[in-house]
């Protein structure tokens, strides 16, 4: 797809996702590209034409950059951990097809969709937490983003099969135009498909806040919550856990399927 950086071509893959029956048209709905289509853009990253691989995985995480993760001493952890899983991924033999691609929560982009030897780490002049939390905006633009991305490689032949964390250490607070409804719908028809894993961390604010709740509320299964204290051997053992899912997830076919069903006791 020679015009897949364009605006348009977003918005053409989202369409042609709601013709062949992947969106629903309430979906296609909250996935307004006047509202969010350039944020989407910003993630859509390599061209499909540039990668070689006959099969492809997508890796998505979106790491909270509220300044409550600062606050809580958590910000190195959370660097600590997209590294662990961008480094577990490099180290697995299907790592040619594997794209990754990091949205920070209020919506600044690490780096678009590339191949894993192109992902940028995080450190701390790239990554220092003073934001809100735009939860349920901000996961719309980005399983928008996985969407679009997962369309253009199944419009060329490419089987695609996506695995996505998104990391909260609270409460939605400051989203204007989402509800956890709207992403909940997005979720279902992602699921629908069988080709995506959709995960989510809640790491503890001290009991204010019910994860499993709010990450439920918003479709994800209840096998792809984790839960982890605020401590760095949990938050550390937690992002093994989701790199652990993410491998095996990528070695594609029954792998997926079974990683997929198992969710993160598997």
């Amino acid at each position: 797809m020679s015009k897949s950086g364009s605006k348009q071509s977003v918005a053409a893959l989202l369409s042609l996702a709601l013709n062949e029956g992947t969106l629903s048209s309430q979906t296609a709905g909250l996935i307004n590209i006047n509202d969010i289509g350039e944020q989407i853009q910003m993630g859509i990253g390599i061209d499909v034409n540039d990668v070689q691989a006959s099969e492809v995985t997508l890796v998505t995480m979106m790491p909270d950059d509220s300044g409550s993760i600062r606050f809580a001493g958590n910000a190195q952890y959370v660097r600590d951990g997209h590294n662990i899983v961008l480094d577990a991924l490099g180290g697995s033999k299907q790592k040619e097809g594997v794209l990754a691609h990091c949205r920070y929560l209020n919506g600044f982009v690490l780096y678009p969709f590339v191949p894993l030897d192109q992902a940028v780490r995080m450190d701390t002049h790239n990554y220092d937490p003073d934001q809100g939390t735009p939860l349920y905006d901000q996961s719309v633009v980005l399983l928008g983003t996985v969407l679009a991305k997962a369309q253009s490689f199944e419009d060329n032949g490419v089987p695609c099969r996506t695995v996505t964390l998104i990391i909260t250490d609270g409460a939605d607070e400051h989203s204007q135009r989402q509800n956890p409804s709207s992403v909940r719908a997005i979720v279902r028809d992602m699921l629908r498909t069988e080709n995506h894993i959709i995960a989510g961390m809640g790491i503890d604010d001290g009991g204010h806040t019910d994860f499993r709740q709010v990450f439920q509320k918003m479709g994800i299964e209840d096998r792809w919550i984790l839960t982890p204290g605020n401590s760095p051997s949990e938050l550390r053992r937690a992002f093994n856990v989701f790199s652990q899912s993410a491998v095996r997830a990528s070695q594609g076919g029954a792998s997926f399927s079974q990683a997929a069903a198992g969710g993160f006791g598997n």
